[in-house]
């Protein structure tokens, strides 16, 4: 069976069982935490199993793409070494919320792996957890497995989410490769986890653990299975490495072919046909390429990948070409590899050239340093400067040791990295999260979706970081309230400003911010004393919160318009939202043409126009993921999102818990201002709204008007005087260039009755009048071919600075150089200059010190001559 075969054959088995199919999850878990990549089927269900997100359906099957490759979980060091390593696999599983329990799962598994895959069943081998005698007897009794092919093994068979929350035993099935490999059976002495390889595990989730360890009975408890797809492929196709499937054999053929590579059976065309496929799905999945988190992490596979092409020979990009191949062999199962793969060849291309800068640099470094290598260990400082200077990770310089039977000085590493970080961290700020330090209690009620005004009760106050009982006259402070019709900063808008007040008391809120469950207002108190279990009158100042709401709504409906004119791979990564503007970052690897930019604004005011409602849903994460919204970089949501729509059919639907106009049309115009690049793949749009964009309009007339004063013109026929007026600039441009040439040519033949003899050597030290620095380079040609044989040294003055050009015909090289000469002579000039030994420029900016500069030209050319 194909891999593709087997992947619908486990999917529809389940479906048939009751089981709903439930997609893969993005590899970029959502709203936890805890978890750089999604490496498991049942990240996308830890909620469930917690029992704060309900499901419509108590059981599901998928097919979840998984990474691991930072973190906790990092097997990027074994991929190529092993047969069963990947950065990135498919984990095929069957999950019961509360449902089925042992019995089911093991039938399930019995019957998938005998009758629909028709695994013979003497080759199978089963694990229960030493204290599941319950597991172990329905394999025996109700199966009809040999008890004597079942290990009972301890903490191999026991999987719990962490130190606390749902735990439980599992049963693993192991497959038996055979007795031509080498090795024992699952808890054996001679077991080597490569004759018997474990092909799927069944996790039987019935216990809590507390903080003091002590297990209870969960009241309903759950399985949870996972069987990885390459390692099943591996046994139906009858093969031993996961490397020799069919999707592995035809990344590996595509590879062999573009490098030129005849030996298939090279490692480094598996690292590389291993790390196409975790780094096209992370660039799928929004991950570009960064210095940071999960960017850095994409970096550093496809940097392996660079570095392995780089052993076969590649000396061209290569990596992205694979793209294709991948879309072939998987796009039937995940359509977005074909939708977006000239997106996830330009992200991986761009990468790869800007590592091929460096990578011959970086690795003669490591070269001439293992030339000189006392010792079995990569010295610390070349390994950190292999990382700071040259972009080779750390794991990248442990594999070129690793093949050369190396180690790395790790402790060297960390001290120059720590020096490092030492550094760039002066004069660095950080975010405090203060319910983290002091640890508030209960949380502020938001009311500002509905009104800007309202009261509430003092719940805390804090003074430089520390909580106190009052704040005092001229005192600044922060005050939480019990609710709050002030928006905290968040989701790229900035935080309400505005007053607090009571008899006798008047506080002005400067910022509004988040932590955890407060909203924090800070503040300055203008009259009176403000003391915890204080009322206060709240009041936001609505004229800047309503211009920030103009420019939030307009950020959503200017998101949907770049997915429609550049493509939807256009991922939010960042944004900014004040009273002032609007800042948008997206992922895209080209600056965008005027003419989208026109589109896109276009779009954006169309719905403006359209002035429909703006629709705000609560529902949970599922139905917002059903209905198409899309989530904002950087906002983390709980059980329940607030759904904003706007605009016609739906045009923006995003999750957001930011403030918005009642209907687009309030926005009344969008403008963009600017769009630059920030980063590798990221743009920026920054734009105006309402009254600000027609300033902008107001400003852009001003501008014309003057412009038609300057060229006699008018706003009709502005375009075409400007134009004529250009035109005829550059024929004078030319013009004074022609006169400037002849001025110089016809001094040249001049110039050369003024060369001296020295040493034999005729040399030529003149100031040249008029001439510009192209003149003076065609006069010191002309000399140069007038004398035959000379030392030339020519200047010329303009606005108060010396430009200067030096000459040595060939034949005087060896005795003196141009570039010397200038160096020197452009040194006493206050200024400097070089070049070859036969030409060099340079200035300055003494022009009193020029005639006894030349002067000394003759002199210097003697002693340089000997």
């Amino acid at each position: 069976m194909k891999t593709v075969e087997i992947r619908e054959a486990f999917l529809d088995f389940f479906e048939q069982q009751g089981h709903t199919r439930v997609p893969s999850s993005s590899l970029v878990p959502t709203n936890d935490p805890t978890l750089l990549f999604t490496n498991a089927g049942m990240n996308q269900f830890k909620d469930t199993f917690l029992g704060t997100e309900p499901r419509p359906y108590v059981r599901a099957a998928s097919s979840q793409r998984c990474v691991r490759a930072g973190g906790k979980h990092n097997d990027l060091e074994n991929v190529g070494y092993t047969a069963r390593h990947h950065t990135f696999f498919e984990m095929l599983g069957n999950f019961s919320f509360g449902d089925y329990f042992k019995r089911d799962a093991i039938q399930f598994a019995w019957n998938f792996l005998t009758d629909t895959l028709g695994l013979p069943p003497e080759r199978l081998w089963v694990t229960c957890h030493v204290s599941d005698d319950e597991a172990e007897e329905i394999w025996v009794n109700e199966i009809g497995f040999p008890r004597e092919r079942i290990s009972r093994l301890d903490e191999d068979n026991f999987w719990q989410m962490g130190d606390t929350g749902p735990c439980g035993p599992c049963s693993e099935i192991f497959y038996d490769h055979g007795p031509d490999v080498p090795g024992g059976p699952p808890g054996s002495a001679d077991d080597d986890l490569d004759r018997y390889i474990e092909i799927w595990n069944l996790v039987f989730m019935q216990f809590n653990r507390d903080g003091a360890g002590e297990m209870h009975p969960l009241p309903a408890p759950s399985v949870d299975t996972g069987m990885g797809l390459e390692r099943i492929a591996a046994v139906m196709q009858k093969v031993h490495s996961n490397y020799e499937i069919d999707l592995f054999q035809a990344l590996i053929t595509a590879a062999a072919g573009i490098l030129g590579v005849k030996d298939l059976e090279h490692k480094s065309l598996r690292v590389i046909a291993d790390h196409i496929r975790s780094c096209a799905f992370l660039v799928t999945d929004g991950v570009l390429p960064g210095n940071e988190g999960r960017g850095y992490v994409l970096r550093r596979i496809i940097r392996r990948a660079v570095r392995h092409g780089n052993k076969l020979g590649a000396s061209e990009p290569f990596f992205f070409r694979l793209v294709a191949t991948l879309a072939d062999e998987m796009g039937g199962a995940y359509p977005e590899l074909v939708s977006l793969q000239p997106q996830i060849e330009k992200a991986l291309r761009t990468e790869e050239e800007q590592f091929a800068k460096t990578l011959d640099n970086g690795m003669q470094i490591l070269e001439d340093a293992l030339d000189g290598l006392a010792g079995k260990e990569i010295p610390g400082d070349v390994v950190f400067k292999l990382y700071d200077t040259y972009g080779f990770p750390l794991d990248l310089t442990g594999d070129i040791a690793r093949e050369r039977g190396l180690g790395l000085d790790l402790a060297g590493y960390e001290s120059a990295m720590a020096e490092q970080r030492s550094r760039s961290q002066e004069g660095g700020s950080f975010k405090v999260d203060y319910n983290d330090i002091l640890k508030l209690e209960g949380h502020t009620e938001f009311t500002g979706y509905d009104s800007l005004h309202g009261e509430g009760t003092v719940t805390a106050l804090l003074r430089d970081g520390a909580e106190v009982d009052s704040l005092d006259t001229d005192e600044t402070g922060i005050v939480v309230l019990s609710n709050t019709p002030f928006y905290g900063e968040s989701g790229g808008q900035v935080g309400d400003t505005g007053y607090m007040t009571a008899r006798g008391l008047k506080l002005e809120v400067t910022n509004t911010t988040k932590s955890s469950d407060q909203h924090l207002h800070h503040v300055k108190v203008l009259e009176g004393s403000v003391s915890k279990g204080d009322v206060l009158e709240t009041r936001v100042d609505d004229s800047l919160r309503q211009r920030t709401r103009l420019n939030h709504s307009a950020t959503h409906l200017l998101h949907a318009a770049l997915r429609k004119v550049l493509g939807e791979h256009v991922q939010q990564k960042g944004s900014l939202v004040d009273s002032e503007r609007l800042r948008f970052d997206f992922s895209h690897f080209e600056g965008v043409t005027s003419a989208e930019l026109k589109q896109v604004e276009t779009l954006v005011n169309d719905q403006v126009r359209a002035n429909t409602e703006v629709k705000t849903r609560l529902m949970s994460m599922d139905e917002a993921v059903e209905a198409g919204a899309m989530a904002l970089f950087g906002e983390k949501y709980g059980d329940e999102v607030r759904v904003l729509s706007m605009g016609e059919s739906d045009f923006s639907v995003e999750l957001c818990g930011g403030t918005h106009v009642a209907r687009t049309g309030d926005i009344g115009l969008m403008r963009i201002t600017a769009e630059s690049g920030v980063a590798a793949g990221i743009r920026r749009i920054e734009g105006v709204t309402g009254a600000a964009a027609l300033a902008q309009f107001d400003a852009a007339e001003a501008r014309l008007a003057s412009v038609c004063e300057v060229v006699k013109g008018n706003a009709d026929n502005v375009a075409e005087k400007v134009s004529g007026l250009r035109a005829e600039n550059r024929e004078l441009e030319k013009e004074v260039a022609r006169l400037k040439q002849k001025l110089a040519t016809g001094t040249g033949s001049d110039l050369t009755a003024d060369a001296v003899d020295v040493a034999g050597i005729k040399v030529l030290a003149a100031n040249v009048d008029g001439a510009d620095a192209k003149s003076l380079r065609d006069t010191l040609d002309q000399v140069k071919n007038k004398l035959g044989s000379a030392v030339v040294l020519l200047a010329a003055v303009n606005d108060d600075k010396v430009a200067l050009v030096a000459g040595v015909t060939k034949d005087l090289t060896g005795k003196v150089k141009a570039g010397d000469l200038m160096r020197e002579f452009a040194g006493r000039l206050g200024g400097k200059g070089g070049g070859r030994p036969d030409m060099a420029q340079g200035g300055g900016t003494d022009t009193a010190a020029l005639a006894d500069v030349l002067k000394a030209v003759p002199q210097w050319v003697e002693e340089q001559a000997g």
